[in-house]
């Protein structure tokens, strides 16, 4: 398959994303958590509020209304640990066609059951099958138009309309962490806040389990993650970066943080002791990146990704 050149997301792109997803997504708000002096300053991008509980939508949506509707008509594909499989489903739907998803067969059940509660036809394959389809473009014996989740112009200027509300209520940030699996939402995020403020910082954060990014960026090429290790933080870390996915985000991204599992789970602890939010693994390492000190005092927007999880495994991810 020949896929077109990467090339940089215009502001104008964006503003225009920003137009066309406005009935279906929600401007999700930007609150403070209120840590103390010895803190950073954090604010919580509350993502886990869209109506799939997860930002994927903000990308599925854009990226389906911008297919020609000859692509669209055939019905659309995706491959998923299970919020871009919600976002392409719930965008599908509403433009009335199928969707299928090729779904990593250990997805929390949260998220298999609101795909199919959305009309999903569900694929379940090993993670390793799945990586492979994102890489390859391709999976046999899936019909429809394939909706990249991560590795897609539309979809990666979807979730950067996320950045113009973030500076909008937030306009003196002095730096955002995202997660990074396929590095779409940072790729779109940043290029947001780097076309408004240059000077701002963009971290990503991954898991100790599965960090390629960090590897990549101290290397300075793409890199394989050999030890990757699955975990309750299905939404990032991937296995390798894709040279794609640097060529879009090595110019706008500052470095990535890497957490252990057991930050995480902390951070997803104080997040719903100190804020009542429920957040996936996925969601909740921003904010344990914060906390290291490593992204500065602030202030700092963590992105919360999506709050998808089997509530039997949040209990006892954030138990004592």
């Amino acid at each position: 398959m020949t896929l077109p050149p990467v090339r940089p997301i215009t502001l104008c792109e964006i503003e225009a994303a920003q137009k066309r997803i406005a009935g279906t997504i929600v401007r999700t708000p930007l609150v403070r958590l209120e840590l103390g002096p010895e803190f950073p300053d954090i604010r919580l991008k509350l993502e886990n509020l869209q109506p799939i509980n997860a930002y994927k939508l903000r990308g599925a949506v854009n990226a389906v209304a911008m297919l020609p509707e000859s692509e669209r008509a055939r019905g659309v594909w995706t491959i998923s640990a299970g919020n871009a499989g919600q976002g392409v489903a719930y965008a599908a739907r509403q433009a009335g066609v199928p969707c299928s998803v090729v779904v990593i067969e250990t997805a929390p059940m949260a998220k298999i059951d609101r795909m199919r509660a959305l009309g999903a036809k569900l694929i379940p394959v090993p993670h390793e099958v799945a990586w492979q389809a994102l890489e390859e473009h391709a999976f046999p014996g899936v019909e429809g138009t394939l909706v990249h989740p991560f590795d897609d112009h539309n979809f990666i200027a979807g979730h950067a309309t996320m950045g113009l509300e973030i500076l909008e209520d937030a306009p003196g940030t002095a730096a955002v962490i995202a997660s990074i699996g396929g590095g779409g939402l940072i790729a779109g995020v940043g290029s947001a806040l780097k076309a408004l403020r240059p000077g701002i910082k963009i971290w990503g954060v991954e898991p100790g389990t599965a960090a390629p990014f960090a590897l990549s960026f101290a290397a300075g090429s793409p890199q394989v993650f050999k030890d990757w290790k699955s975990s309750f933080v299905d939404g990032a870390g991937g296995r390798s970066v894709f040279p794609r996915m640097w060529e879009r985000m090595h110019p706008i991204v500052d470095g990535s943080l890497v957490v252990s599992l057991e930050e995480t789970r902390k951070a997803m602890r104080l997040l719903a002791e100190k804020a009542r939010i429920v957040s996936e693994g996925a969601g909740a390492m921003p904010l344990a990146a914060a906390l290291t000190g490593k992204a500065g005092r602030g202030p700092i927007v963590c992105i919360v990704s999506g709050g998808n999880l089997d509530l039997t495994k949040f209990c006892e991810l954030i138990a004592l």
